[in-house]
């Protein structure tokens, strides 16, 4: 198939796509949250525990990694694998680096500005096919990674 013979499914026609998507990707948040925390714990020891002092920026840039790396390559995060769900482009494809990147930059500006993040809960909570501020911006979709056909 190629990628201009390919778009979003339809929310209304193929819903299966997007059921429970958003409490999936909360789900996967919060796995990935707490693996991003272990990994910048292990990483602890390594900075002579300086990086107590800049935990919250460790954390940070552990994060931003993860999630670029991870979606770059899978399309998803660990998280996100665990619940059966991942990011896909308007044009059905899954997530190269600049694309991982960009969302990822995304959701750290989102982070960083929290009325930004209420935004994006909201529309992920009450859009039909849960798009998040970044995704939106993006044209990107989270879609269940077994949904039938």
């Amino acid at each position: 198939m190629r990628p201009t013979d390919w778009h979003l499914p339809d929310p209304d026609t193929q819903h299966e796509f997007y059921d429970d998507v958003p409490l999936k990707r909360l789900i996967a948040f919060v796995i990935d949250t707490v693996l991003i925390v272990l990994i910048g714990l292990a990483i602890l020891p390594f900075t002579a525990f300086a990086g107590v002092f800049f935990f919250p920026f460790l954390l940070t840039a552990v994060g931003f990694a993860y999630r670029v790396i991870s979606l770059a390559n899978r399309s998803a995060t660990p998280g996100m694998w665990l619940t059966a769900i991942e990011f896909r482009t308007g044009d059905g494809r899954r997530f190269d680096l600049s694309t991982a990147t960009l969302h990822t930059l995304g959701l750290t500006i989102s982070f960083a500005i929290p009325l930004l993040q209420v935004i994006s809960v909201v529309l992920m909570a009450t859009s039909a096919n849960g798009q998040g501020l970044s995704d939106r911006m993006l044209g990107t979709v989270a879609l269940n990674r077994a949904a039938r056909r």
